[in-house]
């Protein structure tokens, strides 16, 4: 670490952008599940299918709640073991005890969870001979006068030619016109009868929908009924085919659909059809409730709904595992041709020329058609449809995945195989679980596979059902599963936020929330621990990735994962290169970090920490020692200086000879200090005397000569005071002379003596 500090502050700086940088772009994948908003498990598992939530007690104290919710491998790093997480839990179970002859599975269970998807294989067998139901729904009105006589020799001739492809045909027969309101009809009495009463032509009154015929395998009976149908008559041009179809496809009873057999609905006219809300014209305004409105085989609600939407006949014909054939003239052909798009497992034929070896040749060419094409669909509820998407994906007999998601050309006994995958977007606004029904519809077949969809939306976070989902009110800990042991009952509540000897409040870097830490958000990374005093930002990276990605940084250092060492846990374990002569590893001195040993103290080096030069301590270091250096001698004195000196010697050396020669060393070293600072002592008395011979005295002069001359070099040697004996003598001289003693203090010396 002492390395960074000889960076200089710019390159360091950069240094930490890069890691901040580094950090930041390693954890995009992680911002999906971490967010500051996110604080219960159901936020969390709603967040993405990645994440999952860590109910551990106490999981790295002092984080946010949000920080539960992580990746599970982050998680499982910080130490939450994946029995202690609740994860997005996707399951796919096939129910083998249903069984099926076209369609398997036939029944599947599927768990998801918001942003999870689950896939499936679906398989659609193509049978050999299917049974084969065909209801003629024909336009009665006066323009079909001639295609209805080439009817009644069809019954007959189509049951010999669908024998080729089925092994049971049964027909059925109804007839159509239009509302039998105005405008679609004249509604003068003598029309409503007779709408062909202009033409002196009795024809039948204007119907919806009449069924005539239920299916039957009697083709005698067939032909007999086709005999007897009359036209009929009405004013506008589109008839009201839709509105037909429908009761056709809903009433199954009336019908006679067989279960077990492949549906046609054959429509034939040579006119358009009505389309929902056309009917407001007549004051209709209630729309179709799709339902089977037949009394006495007439539709009764012909004049109360209106005709049906192309969406909601589609469904209807779904539903009830319907193929339609449209046989209609080519002048109505591209009207048609529309209306095929929008209507799944549908087949358009134009009749041209009507006979009844053209309609022949259609009906089976249709049969063959549909029959061939193998495509499936897939129907969710409708109060859930918008919390699911669906995506199929076939996979056809030759080996081709199919765009439209249809196989063509399949023969009987081939197998197509849809992948079907399913994904929950999001939950109910309730948040609750729930369960869904969506029907995998093979279009045209009457089997079909049922997947029921348990949408998991709570957590239930194991046995313990204590996820921490809690809000949590001032100092009343959890409403599931708080820890009531770090709430203090008396005194300052702050002091459970303070490391020992210190007197901040969660190291600086949080706030003590009712005795608990909780830490600073930084966008450098995680500040956690139970003083906040940890992070996960703060250790070297290697190869942009901190700690190398081998290792969890905690408390500014790298915890590396089993076989990594060093700073930046760059560094395999290895020992064999450490191992030194005595067996043990750095001469048992120090670690082996990346094959290379480093020594525990810094006085050892060495490949293997084997040298240490500043070990040798001498006896001179410890002179008053030399006497006793050796054990036996210094058990031998019971007192003296050695055995108070040599006790607390460090370095002491228990070699007798070793100690020996170094007290010699140590008598020679001191003669000569002693000879050095007499000798010095000699030069310095000489060369005093030889300045005193220099400057005039001598030691056995008289005080005169003694006196001491001062010289400019000399002025330092001036006395501090001056002192004289002075006799005074009067001109009369009394009994004795009068002595006085004068001492004058020194003078400056630029200054004359004054007396």
């Amino acid at each position: 670490m002492t390395s960074w500090l000889r960076l200089p502050r710019c390159l360091l700086l950069g240094c930490v952008v890069l890691a901040v940088c580094a950090q930041a772009s390693s954890g995009a994948g992680d911002s999906a599940c971490w967010s500051p908003s996110i604080t219960t498990c159901t936020e969390c598992l709603r967040s993405g299918p990645q994440c999952a939530w860590c109910f551990k007690e106490n999981f790295q104290d002092g984080l946010w709640p949000g920080h539960r919710c992580d990746l599970p491998m982050n998680l499982l790093r910080r130490g939450c073991g994946p029995e202690l997480m609740e994860q997005s839990e996707v399951k796919v179970e096939v129910n083998a005890t249903v069984g099926s002859t076209q369609v398997s599975p036939a029944d599947i269970s599927i768990t998801l969870t918001p942003g999870s998807e689950a896939s499936f294989i679906v398989a659609v067998k193509q049978l050999d001979r299917y049974p084969v139901d065909l209801y003629y729904l024909v336009d009665v009105s006066a323009s079909m006068q001639e295609n209805l006589d080439h009817l009644k020799t069809v019954g007959v001739a189509l049951s010999l030619r669908m024998t080729e492809h089925s092994s049971d045909l049964w027909l059925g027969f109804g007839s159509f016109v239009d509302k039998p309101v105005s405008p679609y009809i004249n509604v003068h009495p003598s029309k409503i009868n007779n709408p062909c009463s202009d033409y002196e032509i009795r024809c039948r009154p204007a119907h919806g929908f009449h069924h005539v015929l239920s299916m039957t395998g009697n083709m005698s009976e067939f032909t007999r009924v086709i005999k007897r149908q009359r036209i009929s008559g009405n004013m506008d041009t589109p008839e009201g085919g839709l509105d037909a179809m429908l009761q056709a496809a809903v009433c199954q009873r009336a019908v006679g659909w067989r279960p077990e057999a492949k549906r046609l609905l054959l429509l034939m006219t040579d006119q358009p059809s009505h389309l929902a809300l056309d009917s407001r014209l007549a004051g209709i305004v209630t729309p179709h409730d799709g339902l089977c409105h037949l009394e006495n085989n007439v539709y009764t609600g012909s004049t109360r709904m209106d005709h049906p939407s192309v969406g909601q006949l589609s469904d209807k014909l779904l539903e009830n595992y319907i193929y339609s054939i449209f046989a209609v003239e080519k002048q109505q052909y591209q009207w048609y041709e529309e209306l095929v798009r929008l209507l799944p497992a549908s087949y358009l034929g134009k009749l041209g020329i009507f006979q009844a070896s053209n309609l022949i040749e259609l009906v089976v060419d249709a049969y063959k058609r549909l029959l061939s094409e193998v495509a499936v669909s897939v129907s969710v509820e409708d109060e859930a449809v918008s919390r699911y998407w669906v995506s199929v994906s076939p996979l056809c007999p030759n080996g081709s995945t199919a765009k439209d998601q249809a196989c063509s050309g399949v023969q009987p006994g081939q197998t197509v195989y849809f992948n079907i995958t399913i994904g929950l977007r999001s939950c109910p606004d309730d948040g609750e679980d729930e369960d869904v029904q969506v029907m995998v519809q093979p279009l045209g077949y009457n089997e079909s596979t049922v997947i029921r969809i348990h949408s998991k939306c709570r957590c239930s976070c194991g046995p313990t059902m204590r996820c921490h989902e809690d809000n949590q009110s001032p100092c009343t800990g959890t409403q599931e599963g708080a820890n009531q042991e770090q709430r203090p009952e008396h005194g300052d509540s702050n002091s459970n936020c303070r490391a020992d000897g210190s007197d901040v409040d969660c190291s600086g870097r949080g706030e003590c929330d009712c005795g608990r830490c909780v830490c600073e958000e930084s966008r450098l990374g995680t500040v956690y621990g139970k003083y906040c005093e940890r992070d996960d930002f703060s250790c070297p990276y290697e190869g942009g990735t901190l700690c190398g990605g081998r290792g969890v940084c905690v408390s500014g250092n790298c915890l590396c994962d089993d076989g990594w060492t060093g700073e930046s846990c760059g560094c395999l374990v290895s020992t064999a290169t450490c191992q030194s002569a005595n067996g043990l590893l750095c001469s048992g001195r120090g670690k082996c970090v990346c094959g290379k040993c480093v020594c525990d103290d810094h006085r050892y080096s060495g490949d293997f920490c084997e040298k240490c030069p500043a070990c040798q301590i001498t006896c001179q270091s410890y002179g008053k020692c030399s006497g006793c250096s050796s054990s036996q001698a210094l058990a031998q004195r019971e007192a003296g200086p050695c055995n108070n000196t040599c006790a607390t010697l460090s370095g002491y050396m228990d070699s007798p000879s070793e100690c020996t020669s170094n007290g010699r060393l140590v008598g020679t070293f001191l003669s000569v200090c002693a000879l050095t600072l007499l000798c010095g002592l000699v030069v310095v008395a000489v060369s005093r005397l030889l300045l005193q011979r220099k400057r005039g005295w001598s030691p056995g002069g008289t005080v005169e000569d003694r006196v001491y001359h001062c010289t400019g070099k000399d002025l330092s040697y001036i006395p501090t005071t001056n002192e004289k004996t002075v006799t005074y003598r009067r001109d009369q001289p009394p009994d004795r002379p009068v002595e006085m003693h004068i001492q004058v203090p020194k003078m400056p010396l630029g200054d004359p003596w004054q007396y």
